[in-house]
């Protein structure tokens, strides 16, 4: 299918059930380009996974997707609004984001507790701010669903990375977002911790009140069955984009890695390894 044409001087309004939407996105530092020329649309109720090799651009993606981070050309829509025409503090708290760059913004001495509810405000830290009765439970909340409760006051820098990790994904749903954004969130687990990780994200998947989900990833045994939709880049550009089980295949995902691979799926499951040559 021939992908529709746009005048630059066109005015943007994102489609009506896009949740995210990128029109030839570019995102330039100095002489490099980070993303290249990307068009990509993420709908309510989809599951995605974003995956490529180290430096494909997936983080830099995220950053955009979550309103932390402006195009150096073209279009974005981030439900409902245009970035760049809507106060992105007022937008931020309808995203949620999960990210090592926002771990290592966490103060290691702030309890569990604190560093979950004080997403309510957009902080990492909690200070003088004082936050609703609704708020604290909501927190509790969280930290209950996440298997978390024992933890409750326990200091961040003390936590495991698995731990972590569950806690920042709690922080960010605390705001009951409309997105979700995933960087990479089983990065650096054990297989225990992964395999937890990965039944929890199935389980939120098949949810049809969770939002709509991105999940960034370079091992395709990290994806969690559910998920309907794969985008896949390499250098800054799309590979390909589409349904889960027409993108991860031994064509595109050779693609993106630069290297033969024989993909395989069991149960929603999937692996790769080198082709034999």
């Amino acid at each position: 299918m021939t992908s529709p044409q746009f005048d630059d001087h066109d005015l943007f309004t994102p489609e009506p059930d896009a949740v995210v939407q990128l029109r030839s996105v570019t995102v330039r530092r100095g002489a490099k380009d980070l993303i290249r020329d990307i068009d990509w649309t993420v709908r309510d109720g989809e599951r995605w996974i974003v995956m490529g090799p180290n430096g494909a651009g997936k983080s830099t993606l995220m950053q955009v997707a979550a309103a932390r981070m402006h195009p150096s050309v073209g279009d974005v829509g981030l439900l409902d609004e245009v970035l760049g025409e809507v106060d992105v503090f007022e937008l931020r708290p309808r995203i949620g984001l999960s990210s090592a760059q926002l771990a290592g913004q966490v103060p290691g001495s702030e309890t569990v507790q604190n560093a979950v509810v004080t997403a309510a405000y957009g902080v990492t830290g909690r200070w003088r701010e004082e936050y609703e009765l609704d708020d604290e439970g909501r927190a509790l909340a969280l930290i209950h669903q996440w298997g978390l409760a024992r933890l409750a006051r326990r200091r961040f820098d003390s936590l495991s990375e698995g731990e972590r990790k569950r806690v920042l994904i709690a922080r960010a749903l605390m705001t009951d977002p409309e997105l979700l954004l995933l960087d990479e969130p089983a990065a650096g687990l054990d297989v225990g911790g992964r395999e937890d990780l990965v039944r929890t994200l199935s389980t939120v998947a098949a949810d049809e009140d969770a939002p709509a989900l991105v999940l960034v990833t370079h091992h395709l045994e990290e994806v969690p069955p559910g998920f309907t939709h794969a985008l896949l880049l390499r250098e800054g550009e799309v590979v390909h984009a589409g349904p889960i089980r027409e993108t991860l295949t031994d064509e595109h995902l050779s693609a993106a890695f630069g290297l033969p691979l024989r993909v395989s799926e069991s149960d929603g499951r999937y692996s790769a390894v080198a082709a034999r040559r």
